[in-house]
This record gives C-alpha cells, sequence and structure tokens, in this order.
C-alpha cells in the first residue's frame, strides 16, 4: 500500500490526469447528460486540471519545495480557474489533498477530505454523480491506488441505476468517468502501467436527441464567479439564496478565502447581485445552455441597452450615451405592462435592462421572464440608482459578446457607490442624531449618515465620507431645483480635499434629490 504523496509523485500524478483527460475528452463531453447536456464536462474538468498545473512552481531539485506547499498551489489554482459544475467538484478533490497534506496525513485522509468538502460543496447532493465516485475512493483509499481506481470504476458503472436521465440515455456519468480517470492516472504515477480499462462508448448524438436539451429544464444559464471579502456564514446565506433563483448549485473554497460559485439560473442578474451583497464577485462568466439564438427575423435590431431613469436632463444623459430610456414621473409608480411595452419597443432581439432602481427589481425580472417566453432575450443588470445605471451604460461595447457585455454592466455597476442629499422638511430624529427643518441629510445605502446646515456644505462631506473608501471618479447629478452653483462649488472643493479623484457635474433634473453622487 502506498499512502504517501511526495513532490514527485504528486507531480506526475497530474500531468498524468490531464493527459487521461485530455485523451478522454471527448467521450467525457459526448456523455454528459447530467445535469445539463451541453456536453463540456470533460473540457470543463481538463482546463480546470490545467489551471492547477499552470499554478505549480517550477520543477526544482527534490525537497527544495514541500509536497504541502505543490498541493496547495494546484489547490488553489483550479479553484481559479474551474469551470463548470464538474470543474468545480474537481477542484475540492484538490483542496481536500492539500488540507491532508498540509496536516502531515496522506492519500487516504486526502481523499476523505476530498470527499466531505464536495457534498458539502453542493446544495443538493445526488447520488449517480461525481460525489459517489469520490465516497467509492475514499472508502477504498486504505488499500492502495489501485483499489481506489477500481472502486471509483465499478461506482461509475453503477450510476445508470441511480441517476433516471442516465438511465434513459443509456450512459454513465461523464463527471464520476473523470473522476475515474484522474485515479487510473494515479495508478499510472505509481507504478508507471495504466489500468487496463474498457473504452467509454458513446452513443451517436442523434440517438441522444430525445433526452437531450439545449439547457436545464427551467434554467438557460450558467453563472460563475469567484467571491472574496466574505465570511462563512455569508457564504452559506449565498447559497441559499442562489438555491432560491437556480439548481446545480455548488459554492466551493480553497480554504483561504476565496470562494467558487456555480449555480443555473434565468436570472443571471439577481445571481451576480447575490455575489455583491455577499463579497467581492470577480472573474464573472455567464454562458447560455441554448446556443441557437432567437428568430432574429422579427427583430429590427440585434441589441438594446434599456435603462429606467427619473428626471429628464438624466434620461436625455442616457440617450445620448446610446441608451433606450424609460423616464419615469414624479408620482407615477410603473407597472409591469409599461415596463414590457418598453422592453418591446426597442426592438432588440437581446435587451440589457437597468431599472437605476432597488425597488424596481421585482417587477424587472417578472417582466425579463416574460419577455422570454415570448422569444426576446432580456437580463436585468442589477442597478439600483442612476449613477449606477449610467456607469454601466459608461462600458456597454455592442460589439461584445453580450453575456461578456452584461457581465462588465454589472461589474461596472457593483463598483459605483450611491449616496444624495434631501432637505428636511419636519423635525426628525435619525441615525446620526436630531435634525430641524431645512437641515440637508446626507443619505448613503439607503441611511442617513451626516447631517449638514446646507447643501453645499452636505455635498463636500457626502463626497467625503464615499472617498474614505477610495475612489477614482465622482459624478454629481444637480436636482430640478439645485441651484447651478452648487456642482461649482463641490468641484472646487475636491479638487483641493480629493486631487486624485475626477469630479464630473451634470444636470439630471431630478425632483426627489437635490444632488446625487455616484463614486466609482
Amino acid at each position: 500500500m502506498r499512502d504517501a504523496l511526495d513532490e514527485d509523485l504528486l507531480r506526475r500524478w497530474v500531468e498524468a490526469a490531464a493527459t487521461g483527460l485530455r485523451r478522454h475528452r471527448g467521450e467525457l463531453d459526448g456523455i454528459n447528460v447530467f445535469p445539463v447536456a451541453d456536453s463540456d464536462t470533460g473540457s470543463n474538468m481538463l482546463l480546470t486540471l490545467e489551471s492547477g498545473v499552470a499554478a505549480l512552481p517550477a520543477a526544482l531539485p527534490a525537497g527544495a519545495v514541500p509536497v504541502a506547499e505543490l498541493a496547495a498551489a494546484l489547490s488553489g489554482g483550479a479553484l481559479r480557474g474551474a469551470r463548470g459544475n464538474s470543474g468545480t467538484i474537481l477542484s475540492q478533490l484538490l483542496r481536500g489533498l492539500a488540507e491532508a497534506l498540509a496536516a502531515g496525513e496522506g492519500l487516504t485522509e486526502g481523499l476523505r477530505r476530498a470527499a466531505v468538502l464536495a457534498r458539502a460543496a453542493v446544495a443538493e447532493p445526488l447520488e449517480g454523480t461525481m460525489l459517489s465516485v469520490l465516497d467509492a475512493a475514499a472508502h477504498a483509499a486504505p488499500d492502495g491506488p489501485l483499489a481506489v481506481a477500481d472502486a471509483a470504476h465499478a461506482a461509475v458503472a453503477r450510476t445508470p441505476t441511480q441517476l433516471p436521465e442516465l438511465a434513459r440515455a443509456g450512459v454513465v456519468d461523464a463527471g464520476g468517468l473523470g473522476v475515474a480517470i484522474v485515479f487510473d492516472a494515479l495508478v499510472e504515477a505509481c507504478s508507471g502501467e495504466s489500468p487496463a480499462r474498457s473504452r467509454v462508448v458513446v452513443r451517436e448524438k442523434a440517438a441522444l436527441t430525445a433526452v437531450r436539451e439545449s439547457g436545464s429544464p427551467e434554467y438557460d444559464s450558467e453563472v460563475m464567479y469567484l467571491l472574496d471579502g466574505t465570511t462563512g456564514d455569508k457564504v452559506d446565506e449565498l447559497r441559499r439564496t442562489l438555491v432560491g433563483l437556480g439548481d446545480s448549485v455548488v459554492v466551493v473554497g480553497d480554504g483561504s478565502g476565496t470562494w467558487n460559485v456555480h449555480v443555473h439560473c434565468s436570472d443571471v442578474g439577481a445571481a451576480i447581485e447575490a455575489g455583491v451583497e455577499t463579497g467581492r464577485p470577480h472573474r464573472i462568466s455567464v454562458l447560455r445552455f441554448d446556443e441557437r439564438q432567437p428568430d432574429r427575423a422579427r427583430f429590427l435590431r440585434s441589441r438594446a441597452v434599456l435603462l429606467v431613469i427619473a428626471g429628464p436632463d438624466a434620461a436625455q444623459l442616457a440617450r445620448e450615451a446610446g441608451a433606450d430610456v424609460l423616464e419615469t414621473r414624479p408620482g407615477h409608480a410603473i407597472g409591469g405592462r409599461e415596463l414590457l411595452a418598453a422592453v418591446e419597443a426597442t426592438g432588440a432581439a437581446h435587451v440589457a435592462l437597468l431599472t437605476c432602481d432597488v425597488s424596481l427589481a421585482g417587477l424587472a425580472g417578472r417582466v425579463a421572464a416574460e419577455a422570454r417566453d415570448a422569444g426576446r432575450e432580456v437580463v436585468v443588470v442589477p442597478t439600483v440608482s442612476v449613477p449606477q445605471g449610467l456607469s454601466a451604460l459608461a462600458v456597454h461595447d455592442p460589439s461584445r459578446n453580450p453575456a461578456d457585455d452584461v457581465v462588465a454592466m454589472a461589474e461596472a455597476a457593483a463598483g459605483t457607490r450611491t449616496g444624495g442629499l434631501v432637505v428636511a422638511e419636519a423635525e426628525a430624529l435619525t441615525w446620526v442624531g436630531h435634525c430641524a427643518p431645512g437641515e440637508v441629510l446626507g443619505m448613503s445605502e439607503g441611511e442617513v449618515v451626516l447631517i449638514a446646515p446646507d447643501l453645499s456644505v452636505g455635498a463636500l462631506w457626502l463626497a467625503h465620507r464615499m472617498l474614505t473608501g477610495g475612489g477614482e471618479l465622482v459624478t454629481a447629478l444637480l436636482g430640478a431645483d439645485a441651484p447651478a452653483d452648487l456642482g461649482e462649488r463641490l468641484v472646487e472643493d475636491l479638487r483641493r480635499t480629493h486631487p486624485e479623484a475626477d469630479v464630473v457635474v451634470h444636470r439630471g433634473g431630478q425632483v426627489d434629490f437635490p444632488l446625487v453622487l455616484g463614486v466609482e
């Protein structure tokens, strides 16, 4: 029995595993039926492992780099480059090994940890998947690498009896088979010979047509991103939120504060927004399951960006930047029919919808779903204010892939902090103290954060507070009744106190806030 893993064996194993996945990539993609028949399991597992291998330090004399350090680099690289559901779970196999080696343990403990981590990462674990194969491998680990590989293949053979989707298609689980191939590579690394296995038989694609779909039965997109700056409790809450949005939810960490988030859903904006509320999402990717384009013959153009904006001047700014605009009026509540009519009026096959108001998020989601049912692709980009909408619009690129463009806009909006000034109409007690009629309240993230004697002082104080966390650009939108020199005084003050930030002032025309600030 060989339980110990040294640096030379670890390198040989992962290199042989990459070769094995590369060799069987087509077979694995060809039998990919569950959870979504999108023919990419082999590709995702290979790309994930290659990301891990690329993170390994250069080969050095034996003992120069501790094996635990190599394993940690491998695990971190795989997590950061994980692709799809299968790649994300594969990264947990490598994490389990890394944690075991760091604790002075070997293969047996590493596989046990990997099985536990992988199962904990999946919101709704099912038998007949990679999880079952990892469990079987971990159970056989005390008997050595060959026993691990044999147990993995035996578990793969059982998967059609555990998942009806596999039985109907007449295939084994693709991700589980990919794991078994990785364990065959371990045997090869230890003995120099790869175990003799029956070649995977892939049914003709036409034979799978009846059981394959263009995507999830309920959801049309795969959303993935890395997440930093959060806690375990917040990640647990994020996992619950994503379960409410879609399926195939997998949230895995590398043990050092970075998480990889994966979900199949239709409301892409909500999935990204949940990440923004949890921490700092980055490396965001969105893939459509159904590569078929809508019937564009009935559309006047391919794409549009639609902003819902309060204030005629801000609305004109958005139009000049190339957006379609639904302008709100004071005292008027936008309804579903009105918003859907605005979406249809764009004449576009693909519409990025920005509400610029958190209270309209739910309505926008329902309208987007209704529009998608009618054959128009609508994606809601999370925006809670006009500055966020304008920031998103500033990075819009019609020549870019639509999914990538939505991601870029969502990231720009998430990177923009918003605040505003209001004049108190009555005496009140706020979070920051007592205010009298006529005093100016500074608002940020929906809370009163300061009380100022006038608009000019309030503008400077609010801008200074918002720039405390950093920022390169301050955008000021003057309200309908704001004095013209309010913006001039703010520019002058900020040039003196924050020369590192550029300041842009526009007349927004909104009636609720004399001044709205955006910092990005």
